[in-house]
C-alpha cells in the first residue's frame, strides 16, 4: 500500500511516519504533505535536466561544439537556439545572452565572461586530458590552463569557449558513475 510513497520520500532522504504515509497522494514526483495548509504538491527533485549558457555569438558558439568538437543538436531554431545532448537525461542549451537575460524577466545583465562558476568533463586517463584539450583548441577555444597535475591529485586543464563559459577537463581516477547514475567520489591517489 505505502511502499511507493515510501520509496519516493526516500529518494529525498525523508522518512515520514506511517500516518503521514496515509495521507499523501502520489502524483509526478515526491510530495511534500502540508496538512496542516490542508493541501498537498509536487517537491522539486535534486536534479538538473538543462543548463542554459547565454552567449555573446550563436553561430559562433555553434560552430564550436557542433562543427568544432563534433556535438550532434538535439534541437536547433535558426539563430534562435541550440541544444545538445551532454548526459544522461542532460542538455546544454546555447541561447544568446540578451534573449535569456528578457526571457528570465529582464532587470539584470548576464556578462558570460565573467560567469562565476565553471563546467567539468571526465575523462578516463590523463592522455584523454590532453586529447580534449587539443581537439577543443583546434576548435576555436581558449586554453586558461594547460593540461597538468591538480593539487587534489589528478590531472586537468581548462578551457574557454567562444563565449567565455570555463570547462574543466579532468582525469579523477576517485570519481566514477555508477549504472544507476549515482557519483561516487573517493580519493585519488597520488
Amino acid at each position: 500500500m505505502g511502499a511507493e510513497r515510501h520509496i519516493l520520500y526516500k529518494r529525498r532522504g525523508v522518512r515520514p511516519s506511517i500516518g503521514l504515509l496515509t495521507t499523501v497522494t502520489v502524483v509526478a514526483g515526491p510530495t511534500v504533505d502540508t496538512a496542516a495548509r490542508g493541501e498537498q504538491h509536487v517537491a522539486m527533485e535534486p536534479r538538473v535536466t538543462l543548463v542554459t549558457f547565454g552567449v555573446t555569438d550563436l553561430a559562433a558558439s555553434r560552430r564550436f561544439y557542433v562543427d568544432g568538437l563534433g556535438w550532434t543538436p538535439t534541437l536547433e531554431v535558426p539563430d534562435t537556439v541550440v541544444f545538445l545532448q551532454v548526459g544522461h537525461g542532460l542538455l546544454l542549451g546555447l541561447f544568446p545572452v540578451a534573449e535569456l537575460d528578457a526571457d528570465a524577466g529582464g532587470g539584470t545583465t548576464s556578462d558570460p565572461a565573467r560567469s562565476a562558476f565553471s563546467l567539468a568533463h571526465n575523462v578516463g586517463s590523463d592522455g584523454e586530458v590532453d586529447a580534449v584539450i587539443a581537439d577543443a583548441r583546434a576548435a576555436g577555444a581558449t586554453v586558461l590552463k594547460e593540461p597538468q597535475r591538480a593539487a587534489w591529485g589528478g590531472y586537468h586543464a581548462y578551457f574557454a569557449d567562444p563565449s567565455g563559459f570555463r570547462w574543466e577537463v579532468a582525469h579523477n581516477a576517485g570519481l566514477r558513475v555508477a549504472a544507476d547514475g549515482t557519483v561516487v567520489m573517493g580519493p585519488v591517489e597520488a
